[in-house]
């Protein structure tokens, strides 16, 4: 199929992976981008000489487009923007900051800039910043996440009707359905993260993407909205944070608590009492672990038929 996001990223099917501290290295970004969608390397978690590595990497691997996504909250940050230019990457996912900051500099190193947001302001704000396309996510989806919780089906029309330049969908997308849905909403496309999470070539620990197999409805929530909100599969961590709630916590508590490398400790080394393990509501409804390229496929045959079910109507 063809249209706005598959021309801007010269890819085959509307799809993004999501770029996933500790989950998305070179290995899915390849595996993603040799399926007809656009693979993500998730520089959140590397250190510039890692980053370069997995460029390097995926190149090799694939010879199809692929991208960087880089939380721009991340000391740095200049490091890994120079690294992305050195290496000739062309498509760049912005996120957790102020898109001003680099999409004209990115820009104009060749880049197309894509940012992640999750409201109507931050979507005009990037709009205004030049950015080539929106990710807006609903706070469904793993990770960290907007504050003001607005759920994916809410926030994609509500996106729609105030921008111009293309829409990519995300949060609780895992299935062709689900695709269909959001792009009957406004969105030009889809971003996904917690179904390749449980794909056989995520770099996530294997007990982590079992836990997300195992997990379901009601197994996440969103939590510690006084640090950066983000949603956990519930664990000894995450009670641990619950019951510090309980006596009123300062935010440097809160901090004291979470200490470095969680997201490391859980999605990467498997430690599923003491990591954190960031995952969205949709991993209730996934039940295996699959090849990138089953995934895509089965994603894209259930959205032709959902389809031509819904022309029935």
């Amino acid at each position: 199929m063809s249209n706005r996001i598959t021309e801007l990223f010269n890819i085959k099917y509307p799809i993004i992976q999501a770029g996933m501290v500790w989950n998305s290295g070179w290995r899915l970004a390849s595996a993603a981008s040799n399926s007809g969608i656009l693979g993500i390397i998730g520089a959140g978690s590397m250190y510039p000489e890692v980053l370069r590595e997995h460029i390097q990497k995926c190149k090799k691997a694939t010879n199809k487009p692929f991208g960087v996504n880089i939380p721009m909250l991340y000391p740095n940050i200049k490091e890994l923007m120079d690294i992305i230019v050195e290496e000739d990457v062309r498509i760049v996912f912005t996120s957790a900051g102020n898109p001003k900051t680099w999409t004209s500099w990115l820009q104009q190193n060749g880049i197309t800039v894509v940012h992640v947001v999750s409201s109507v302001k931050f979507a005009l704000k990037a709009q205004d910043a030049g950015v080539d396309a929106i990710v807006a996510e609903g706070f469904e989806a793993g990770g960290h996440n907007g504050r003001d919780e607005t759920t994916t089906l809410t926030l994609i029309p509500m996106v729609k009707e105030q921008i111009t330049i293309p829409l990519i969908a995300a949060g609780g997308i895992a299935t062709g359905k689900a695709m269909l849905a959001t792009m009957v909403l406004g969105a030009d496309g889809v971003q996904v993260g917690s179904r390749f999470v449980a794909s056989e070539e995520s770099s996530a620990h294997e007990a982590f993407k079992q836990v997300v197999v195992d997990a379901k409805e009601g197994d996440t929530q969103l939590t510690l909205k006084e640090l950066a909100p983000v949603r956990l599969i519930k664990n000894k961590f995450y009670d641990d944070v619950q019951k510090l709630y309980k006596t009123s916590p300062t935010t440097e508590e809160l901090k004291a608590l979470l200490g470095r490398a969680r997201a490391k400790k859980g999605m990467f080394e498997g430690d599923l009492d003491e990591g954190e393990l960031e995952i969205g509501q949709i991993a209730g409804l996934i039940h295996d672990i699959k090849p990138v390229s089953q995934i895509v496929e089965e994603m894209m045959n259930e959205f032709e038929e959902a389809k031509l079910k819904v022309s029935e109507f």
